[in-house]
């Protein structure tokens, strides 16, 4: 069972006689809806791949309590890519959305494939350039547009496949988680969101929401 899992995740690229050298080293894990993860010096010692759930990355200030989420981690996706390049400490938080399952790796033994193996370094520098592109729009969002047409974009990136950490993200969250993905608060979002249930250019089903006229939502912003 090991063995399968790897094989259909982003180890799945390297040579069988490589897959089972981190088979070998890899142990599963589980995590609980809202526990908080890594207190402490984990992450300088193992890496982390999702098989299943959600992974919430975020900053708080324990100032004023304000918190902006920076990555939503879902199957597939890797942590932490900043303390395995550089073997320091990483001033953010984890916490689990959902019930999650991981596969934790030895940091040592994903640094040496990163020396030494072309394949894994194919898969993993396009992921890592996903990471640095999704860092760099949040802080250009945060920046220059209001917060009506920072949850608009998420709605429309939410369905582009090609946008891949936001793709299908929204789906099952909360009100308040989808706050602290636009540097915002929940009675915010709820507010952007009735004015476009009224306007029609959005519903609201069993919970989830339907864009039902995203020409609506693109004359909105100025952003594509």
């Amino acid at each position: 069972m090991q063995q399968q899992i790897i094989e259909q995740h982003p180890f799945g690229a390297l040579e069988p006689v490589v897959q089972n050298e981190i088979s070998r080293t890899t142990k599963r894990l589980t995590f609980k809806k809202g526990e908080t993860l890594f207190s402490g010096d984990e992450l300088l010692h193992y890496f982390y791949v999702i098989i299943q759930g959600k992974i919430k990355m975020f900053q708080l200030n324990l100032a004023n309590a304000k918190e902006q989420t920076i990555f939503i981690l879902r199957e597939g996706d890797m942590f932490d890519t900043i303390v395995l390049l550089d073997g320091q400490t990483h001033d953010v938080m984890y916490e689990a959305l959902e019930d999650t399952e991981v596969l934790q790796l030895p940091i040592e033994t994903v640094r040496e494939l990163l020396r030494t193996n072309e394949s894994f370094n194919r898969m993993f520098f396009p992921y890592l350039a996903q990471q640095m592109r999704h860092i760099e729009e949040l802080a250009t969002d945060l920046s220059l547009y209001s917060t009506a047409e920072r949850l608009i974009k998420l709605l429309l990136e939410n369905l582009d496949p090609n946008k891949r950490l936001k793709y299908n993200l929204i789906q099952g969250l909360s009100h308040t988680e989808i706050a602290k993905l636009i540097g915002t608060v929940r009675h915010v979002v709820e507010r952007h969101l009735k004015a476009l249930k009224e306007d029609g250019a959005i519903a609201v089903k069993n919970k989830k929401l339907q864009i039902l006229d995203a020409r609506k939502l693109l004359d909105k912003i100025d952003l594509f």
